[in-house]
C-alpha cells in the first residue's frame, strides 16, 4: 500500500474516533476510489485487521 494511502487511512481512523465522521469520509473515500485492484485488497485487510483504531475501542472492552 502506498504511504499516502495509509497516512489517509490512519487519519480517517482518527478523525472516525472524534467523531468526524464526514471528514474522515472525505478523506478516505478519494484514495479508496482511486486504488487499483491490488491496493484495493490490500486496503480491505487493512481495514478489517484495524477495526479497533475506527472505534477506539480495545480487546478488553469488547464483552
Amino acid at each position: 500500500m502506498r504511504p499516502s494511502t495509509l497516512r489517509a487511512l490512519k487519519r480517517a481512523a482518527e478523525l472516525t474516533r472524534q467523531n468526524r465522521l464526514t471528514e474522515a469520509v472525505l478523506i478516505a473515500e478519494p484514495v479508496i476510489l482511486a486504488a487499483d485492484s491490488y491496493e484495493g485488497d490490500e486496503i480491505l485487510r487493512w481495514l478489517a485487521d484495524h477495526v479497533t483504531d475506527f472505534t477506539g475501542e480495545t480487546a478488553e472492552e469488547t464483552p
